[in-house]
Order: structure tokens, then C-alpha cells, then sequence
């Protein structure tokens, strides 16, 4: 049966990539309706430290985490434990990159494989198998939050494989739609648009690229709180995935999704033109190489 209603308040909860960003905006939430958070991540950004450094150690401890490696995810447990007595109730699989220079498809610098898709879809699935096993052994009821993307939904010429990520990070929490009705472990994605963090603020060439402006973007509060919402609202069943975008939130099924019109869900042809040129410029180079 349905999972149902699941307050913060009590619960424990362990969030990758909380370093910064929108994933340090829900742990920050989540303390404050009540739970006690792990924040794991490679390092802990400034605003990061002040949190941890202000908040009482009996509600939120940092462990150093590399999502690629499944010793760190599973040592995720062992921190929980070590800090709370108890594995987490709540497992948000936060941390992922958006066309770093170092792993996308167009520059195709990697010899084998792309680090984007460990760490943007292989770590939500192991951490998902390692939350499950968790919430078995100690015969607890949870719920499994990944964080997806509106990219997820659609295509982008220039970011192919960070698309293609976000797609199947959807497909995934869908096809774990199940696991609530047969085991009380809810499995939900978050979907936000443009979103004002480091991801896009630290790299000013790729907001240029894109056309990402202030006005077209939202607040890490703003996902911090659906994502929230999506956790403890017994309405956002398992399999769903929950959009935030400047139009507002709202459940994506499974079937014919209409696409978002408002400010930061579509895109200009100038802008399109501007984002595709480093590419085309990419494929003139290669073109007759051979």
C-alpha cells in the first residue's frame, strides 16, 4: 500500500552533493522541519562549513564522499549509524554535473566510458540498491529521492550526454514504482529547470552559452522545498517525478507530458544559435580529418 504521509520531523536523512547548492538548501530545510542529515560530498563550500560549523552535531555530521566509489556510498550507512544509531529513512541522490570540460560528448576526452554518467546515474542507482538493503535489514519504511532534471524530458543538441543522464535517472525511479506498494519504500525523481547555483554561477561561459539570466532561473529554496514536499507528501506517489521550474511545480507521469511555456522552459533561436556554435565549430574541425 501506498507509503503515505512522511514527515522530516525524526527521520534521518543522507544527501550527496550537499556541499552546496540546492542539496545544501534541503539539508538546511530538513533540519529545520525536524530530521537529522549526513551531508556527503567531496568537500564542504564555505556557506557549507558555516552550516555544519552552527548547527548542533546532534543534528547534521559531513562525511567525505566520492560518488563513484561504492565504498563511499556504502560507508554512507556506517556514518548514519556512527552519528544517529540508525540507518537513514530518507536517501537523496543529489550530486551530479553538468557538461564538466573533463566528461561530455563533444570534447570526448575520456578513453573509456564518461565519469558524467557515473556520477550523474550509476551513483543514484547503487545508492538506491544500498538505501533498499538498508531499509530491509532494519525493517524500516524510507523514501529514495533522485534528483533528475527538466532535461530529463527533452533533448539539447549541445548537452547530449548530461541529457541523456537526466532521462534515465526518470526512467529509473519509474521503473521502481513497485518497490512502494510491495515493500513501503518510496522512489521519487525531482525535475527543476534553470536553477541558481554554482553549477551555472561559477561558469559564466556556459550561462552565456545557454542563455541562462537571473530571471529565467529559480532558487535552490524553491527545489529545496519540492523537493521536501515530493518526500513527505503521501500524494507524490513512487515512480513520479515532481517539476519546479519558474511556472510553478507540478507531477510528471509516465505519458504525454505537455511542455512547459513559461520563462526558462523554452529557448530563443538566438540563444540556440549562440549555444550550438562551439559545437559546429567542434565538427568543422573533424570534418575531413580522416
Amino acid at each position: 500500500m501506498p507509503l503515505g504521509h512522511f514527515p522530516l520531523n525524526g527521520k534521518i536523512a543522507v544527501v550527496t552533493g550537499a556541499g552546496s547548492g540546492i542539496n545544501l538548501s534541503f539539508a538546511k530545510l530538513a533540519i529545520e522541519q525536524g530530521a537529522r542529515v549526513v551531508i556527503a560530498d567531496l568537500k564542504l563550500t564555505a556557506e557549507g562549513e558555516a552550516f555544519v560549523k552552527e548547527t548542533d552535531s546532534r543534528s547534521v555530521v559531513f562525511t567525505k564522499c566520492d560518488v563513484t566509489k561504492r565504498a563511499d556510498l556504502e560507508n554512507l550507512v556506517q556514518a548514519s549509524l556512527d552519528a544517529f544509531q540508525d540507518v537513514p529513512d530518507v536517501w537523496v541522490a543529489g550530486a551530479g554535473v553538468f557538461e564538466p570540460s573533463w566528461s561530455n560528448f563533444w570534447d570526448d576526452t575520456e578513453g573509456d566510458g564518461y565519469s558524467q554518467v557515473d556520477i550523474n546515474v550509476t551513483h543514484p542507482m547503487k545508492l538506491s540498491r544500498i538505501a533498499i538493503r538498508s531499509l530491509l535489514g532494519r525493517n524500516k519504511k524510507g523514501v529514495i529521492l533522485c534528483v533528475s532534471s527538466l532535461a530529463g524530458f527533452q533533448g539539447t543538441f549541445s548537452a547530449p550526454l548530461y541529457c541523456a543522464s537526466k532521462h534515465a535517472v526518470i526512467g529509473f525511479v519509474r521503473s521502481l514504482a513497485e518497490l512502494e506498494r510491495l515493500e513501503g519504500i518510496k522512489v521519487v525523481g525531482i525535475a527543476p529547470g534553470l536553477v541558481r547555483t554554482p553549477l551555472w554561477t561559477d561558469y559564466p561561459e556556459k550561462m552565456e552559452q545557454f542563455g541562462y539570466t537571473m530571471e529565467s532561473s529559480i532558487t535552490a529554496e524553491d527545489v529545496a522545498k519540492a523537493m521536501a514536499d515530493a518526500i513527505t507528501d503521501g500524494k507524490v506517489l513512487g515512480g513520479l517525478s515532481v517539476s519546479v521550474s519558474t511556472s510553478g511545480t507540478r507531477l510528471l507521469g509516465t505519458w504525454n507530458i505537455e511542455a512547459p511555456k513559461e520563462d526558462g522552459t523554452s529557448v530563443p533561436k538566438e540563444v540556440i544559435e549562440r549555444n550550438y556554435a562551439p559545437i559546429i565549430t567542434t565538427m568543422k574541425k573533424e570534418r575531413s580529418r580522416l
